[in-house]
């Protein structure tokens, strides 16, 4: 009864990961269009053009790489924060 169960949830996680991904990604490139349209517009408040819209973008481009990793490493079945823990019950 309990396989039933644990493949029932199994799917369901499957059938989630697609939606999941595109919503990372999505997050990906919305993180990095503000942190450069925050930089262009700090730019022409202090007028220090490019400088503000360059560290937006490179902020913006490490922030988009970080979320493609950890979105890469839910897609492998990795656990980003949780592969410390070991099941001791054996």
């Amino acid at each position: 009864m309990k396989d039933r169960e644990h493949a029932k949830e199994s799917r369901a996680g499957q059938n989630r990961r697609p939606g999941a991904v595109y919503q990372g990604a999505f997050e990906a490139v919305i993180a990095l269009l503000i942190a450069v349209g925050l930089g262009y517009w700090l730019d022409g408040y202090f007028e220090t053009a490019p400088w503000l819209l360059l560290l937006g973008a490179a902020i913006g481009f490490a922030s988009f790489t970080v979320r493609l990793m950890r979105l890469g490493r839910w897609v492998k079945g990795e656990d980003s924060g949780d592969s410390a823990e070991t099941d001791e019950s054996e």
